[in-house]
């Protein structure tokens, strides 16, 4: 079992396995139909303030990790992704950042693969 993330830009694979977009607002320029989803678990990502405050700075992406995990415990899609993952083995995250290292898929991958040991 195995979660996987990558940009919504980027091509979908058959290894993708289940593929979960993980941004509240949908990316620009891209169709549904493009996107091969199973599911779009809009409630699992930052709310709008932190996302706002965070606005991809690196400076900020410490804190931003913490604020983020903090409403990840208390937010029950991620039950959800947890059991999608059950099911279908492997699920990747989809979102829309430039940024491939600092974003918001990043903390929730890890904060998944962290609860479900």
């Amino acid at each position: 079992m195995t979660f996987q993330i990558k940009r919504v830009y980027d091509d979908a694979e058959r290894a993708d396995g289940a593929r979960v977009l993980v941004d509240r607002l949908w990316p620009r320029g891209i169709k549904k139909e493009a996107l091969g989803l199973e599911l779009w678990c809009k409630d699992i990502a930052p709310s709008a303030d932190l996302r706002a405050w965070f606005d991809h700075r690196a400076d900020r992406f410490g804190e931003f990790t913490k604020r983020y995990t903090a409403e990840l415990d208390e937010n029950s899609a991620v039950d959800d992704l947890l059991e999608l993952e059950s099911q279908k083995k492997t699920v990747t995250l989809l979102y829309g950042a430039k940024d491939r290292e600092l974003n918001q898929a990043v903390v929730l991958k890890d904060y998944l693969e962290s609860a479900r040991k």
